[in-house]
């Protein structure tokens, strides 16, 4: 199940950004619903699994590049975080991410 915090609220404008990026997050597994509740909060920031291990797998929405390294930097020094991987880091136009898509297939 996922966790999510409030969504981002992107640019309306044709050229405005969409950022995405997912990380995998090892955390002291005896503070891993802590640390999960501090990501969620962020703005953006989802948890989409967790192992007993520690680890957390976060996907990131953000309207700009700064805006993504400002989650990305506050995760890493999320108390009981040992580390922040990038796993999957992608940018694309809003206008481009909500372009309909034919599936050719389907005739």
């Amino acid at each position: 199940m996922s966790m999510a915090a409030e969504p981002h609220t992107p640019h309306s404008d044709a050229s405005a950004e969409l950022h995405v990026a997912s990380l995998v997050v090892h955390a002291l597994p005896a503070r891993l619903d802590q640390v999960a509740a501090a990501i969620v909060a962020l703005p953006g920031a989802e948890v989409h699994g967790r192992a007993a291990s520690g680890k957390l797998v976060v996907t990131i929405e953000a309207a700009s590049s700064a805006g993504m390294m400002t989650v990305v930097q506050a995760i890493q020094q999320t108390d009981a975080v040992l580390s922040a991987t990038l796993v999957y880091q992608c940018v694309d136009t809003l206008e481009s991410m909500n372009e309909e898509l034919c599936d050719d297939r389907a005739s």
